[in-house]
């Protein structure tokens, strides 16, 4: 059977962001700059640069900022002409998306993440998709997403970006089986929702990166609860286990889990060093702090 090329992604964003309040009162937490682009902006970069072009968010009360992101701004882009801004008009068309490609979709509780994956159940329809989840943010030469859908075009089926963790965390992430395991691909037999150390069958994690077939919706129509009374999308991926081929991608870059006030701050100062505008200065600022020159 033929594979069908990667054309969609699935973002969820319906989070409150409660680990950043204040800052997350009044703007939704996929808002918030690393260096001077927001979380949501960066995971569409990275999807487009996987060759995708349809995108749905799926969104929650208070995000409406989120869609106007990705909108034309019209007064802006006027007065940057009439200044001369050429590249910050530049930057902004880079951002906007083609009309009609921007989906969004209400989760209107929150069940879980393999919920709102249902959620956008008319938008997936029978194809492939890619879902990010803006929180965990990669740095990577080849972007993450792209990675995971080179294998897929190997491969079909589903791609999941993984990673190593410390065996007492296991209780935090999906947790893979593994089969055969070539040091990169590993073939996935099995997968467990954040179990025990005890119980867990190896220390491979599942990060925020995945490439699915539809074949992961029939499972989540029956919203079965997993992991903290949730719908947990590992739950029906490892359903599909057998049905589709499955693997797992130790993926080339480095995650920062943006959701995590220090993962945070470490990605700024990551992302931040690999600007030649900044880097000179962050360097010298970061010297004089861990010198412990800083002043009171």
């Amino acid at each position: 059977m033929a594979i069908k090329p990667l054309r969609k992604a699935v973002l969820p964003v319906a989070g409150l962001g409660t680990r950043f309040i204040p800052a997350t009162k009044a703007m939704a937490k996929e808002m918030l700059p690393v260096v001077d682009k927001p979380l949501i902006q960066y995971a569409v970069e990275e999807a487009r640069a996987a060759g995708i072009e349809q995108f749905c968010m799926i969104t929650g009360r208070g995000k409406t900022a989120l869609v106007e992101h990705f909108d034309v701004a019209y007064e802006l882009e006027q007065v940057l002409r009439e200044r001369g801004k050429t590249r910050e008009l530049e930057m902004l068309s880079a951002i906007s998306v083609a009309p009609g490609n921007m989906n969004t979709v209400r989760q209107q509780t929150p069940l879980g993440l393999g919920h709102a994956i249902w959620c956008a159940r008319a938008f997936i329809g029978e194809d492939p998709f890619a879902i990010l989840l803006p929180d965990d943010l990669v740095l990577a030469e080849t972007p993450c997403t792209r990675q995971l859908a080179e294998v897929y075009a190997e491969t079909g089926g589903s791609v999941v970006a993984v990673t190593e963790v410390p065996r007492e965390q296991t209780s935090r992430y999906g947790i893979l089986k593994v089969g055969h395991d070539d040091g990169r691909r590993v073939e996935v037999t099995g997968l467990v929702e954040k179990p025990r150390p005890e119980d867990a069958p190896s220390n491979l994690s599942i990060i925020g990166r995945y490439v699915l077939t539809a074949d992961v919706m029939k499972y989540l129509a029956k919203h079965e609860r997993g992991a903290g009374n949730e719908v947990q999308l590992t739950d029906a991926m490892a359903k599909t286990i057998g049905e589709v081929p499955f693997h797992g991608l130790r993926f080339e870059g480095r995650r920062f889990d943006c959701g995590d006030k220090v993962g945070f701050l470490e990605a700024q100062i990551a992302f931040a060093l690999k600007r030649p505008d900044l880097a000179p200065a962050v360097r010298q600022f970061l010297k004089q702090y861990t010198e412990g020159s800083e002043t009171a």
